[in-house]
């Protein structure tokens, strides 16, 4: 969570140096555009797909003293979809200006050609991400997390060094950071993860043994995991098509709002949903299902306790968020006012966006991977569907956020319920654990919807209260209101959570208490 929580930060930050730098314009709309192409193939193929499908089946031999098949499984998966992913690459490279028209269609001229040139740019970093994301998978397999976290950082500080560095080397200077993005993938997804499985001792031998059964299980498996997994992704891919007919600077509107809303969703659904998934994979496999269902209730529990705050605080502060974040350089009060409406409408589905990661991961760790995919096909239909409805409101692009909250929110429902009747199963496991505690989960979202609206009232107070501020000092308010305010509703959040007798304050209440045992502790002239 901590490394995923640097990345998010880095990633922010990446965003205020392109928005001071280059404000909300056609360039900056054709850089995020640029990465639809690369963002497909990541999706479809490398994007945690591969490793999603292939953690359960390798943890299952390792975990039962079957190593040698574990890393030939290992050996063919990477082979094989080296070459797979290579030759996906070589073809998008080839088509990237017909493949744009594709995903912007609402964009033409030299805005497409420079959309399709950065695309070629960033397409080669999409075979690091595919080497990293399984090697990735081996470290977690073996509870390893620390050098997995690296690799987000590192791309997010490639990203930067082209924004500050490259970008005064190339025309028009917006591309730097596609070459940052390229030199960031290569160093953190592949070198780096590469380094940390060599601490494991793996036994990698190329291998084209398609025959093997774990290899076939694997790609049983990859399929409708990949059609799953990248949901979001999928999501964000379709509203910036549907953003590229409304005017020039919509799509960066759109892409840094979803940014925002994709931090709580990297800090608290998707780094608890992989350090969960290898623990339910373990419990799988050893058929200890009570353990496996007292794990997922725990983390479902703990991802609504976390998300609600956040929720409450995009809501209400959406403008100072955005302001502190980006109103710098060429960045102005009229651009704040644009991505802050949507990211009002990507708070709404921050918990339930959150909860998905951590749902999928608990059908992949069955090795169930139909199921969610058919409930994301049909929630997918309903956010289009939602889409059309919503541009008939006068909401403009705010109805594609909006559009993306409602369906997160049916996609979590469908998938809690689907989970449930697997774990029903009575051939699931000997134990007959049953289904998850839904009346814990409901009361945890009664005690903390309560909790977030008192924080709110705290939050509604700081807007009225300070001034929102004009010019240079319109950042310094924003910091004073969010690091007031929010801070004081953070610790209404706590403390009415704490009287509501959560079980998820517990551990914030240890950490205090460490902390209090640190500040009162005797000091000593000599050492013990």
């Amino acid at each position: 969570m901590v490394s995923l929580l640097l990345s998010r930060v880095l990633g922010i930050l990446r965003d205020t140096v392109m928005a001071a730098q280059f404000g909300r314009s056609v360039e900056t709309d054709a850089y995020r555009l640029a990465f639809s192409i690369p963002d497909l193939l990541f999706f479809l193929i490398a994007g945690g797909a591969l490793s999603s499908a292939f953690i359960p089946v390798f943890s299952e031999y390792l975990h039962t003293d079957r190593r040698e098949d574990a890393w030939k499984v290992f050996s063919v998966v990477a082979t094989l979809m080296s070459i797979v992913v290579g030759g996906f690459i070589v073809i998008a490279w080839i088509f990237a200006l017909p493949l744009s028209q594709v995903v912007a269609p609402g964009k033409q001229g030299a805005e497409l050609e420079l959309i399709a040139m950065m695309s070629r740019i960033l397409l080669p970093a999409q075979f690091a991400f595919f080497i990293g994301g399984l090697l990735i998978g081996v470290l977690y397999a073996h509870q390893k997390f620390a050098v997995p976290g690296l690799g987000p950082n590192i791309y997010n500080v490639g990203i930067l060094f082209g924004a500050l560095v490259i970008s005064h080397f190339v025309v028009p200077g917006i591309v730097g950071m596609t070459w940052g993005a390229l030199i960031g993938a290569f160093v953190g997804s592949f070198l780096i993860p590469l380094l940390g499985v060599r601490l494991v001792h793996p036994q990698f031998r190329p291998s084209l043994d398609w025959r093997h059964p774990g290899v076939q299980k694997v790609f049983k498996l990859m399929l409708p995991v990949m059609l799953g997994l990248s949901l979001p992704g999928v999501y964000g891919l379709i509203m910036q098509g549907f953003g590229s007919f409304y005017t020039s600077g919509i799509n960066t509107a759109l892409d840094l709002a979803n940014k925002l809303m994709q931090a709580p969703l990297g800090v608290f659904g998707q780094s608890l949903a992989l350090a969960v998934f290898p623990a339910l994979t373990q419990f799988y496999a050893q058929r200890r299902m009570d353990r496996y269902r007292e794990q997922l209730d725990r983390t479902l529990r703990t991802v609504l306790f976390l998300t609600l705050p956040v929720t409450v605080l995009f809501w209400i502060m959406a403008s100072d968020v955005v302001a502190l974040l980006f109103q710098y350089g060429k960045f102005g009060a009229a651009d704040t006012a644009a991505v802050a409406p949507a990211l009002q409408m990507f708070a709404l589905g921050i918990a339930a966006w959150c909860l998905h990661p951590v749902l999928m991961r608990a059908f992949f760790s069955l090795q169930q991977s139909v199921a969610p995919v058919v409930l994301g096909t049909v929630t997918t239909a309903i956010f289009i569907g939602l889409i059309f409805a919503l541009r008939g409101t006068g909401l403009g692009y705010l109805s594609l956020p909006l559009a993306s909250s409602i369906s997160a929110i049916v996609l979590v429902v469908l998938m809690i319920s689907g989970l449930n009747r697997q774990l029903k199963k009575p051939d699931l496991s000997g134990d007959h654990p049953g289904p998850l505690d839904l009346r814990e989960f409901l009361m945890t979202l009664a005690k903390g919807a309560l909790a977030a609206a008192l924080m709110g009232f705290v939050l509604w107070l700081g807007v009225q209260l300070l001034p929102a501020g004009e010019g240079g000092s319109r950042n310094l308010m924003a910091l004073a209101r969010i690091g007031l305010f929010g801070l004081a509703g953070a610790w209404v959040y706590y403390f009415v959570g704490k009287s509501l007798k959560m079980p998820e304050t517990e551990t914030i209440t240890r950490a205090l208490n460490r902390l209090n045992r640190k500040g009162s502790a005797p000091k000593s002239d000599s050492p013990q």
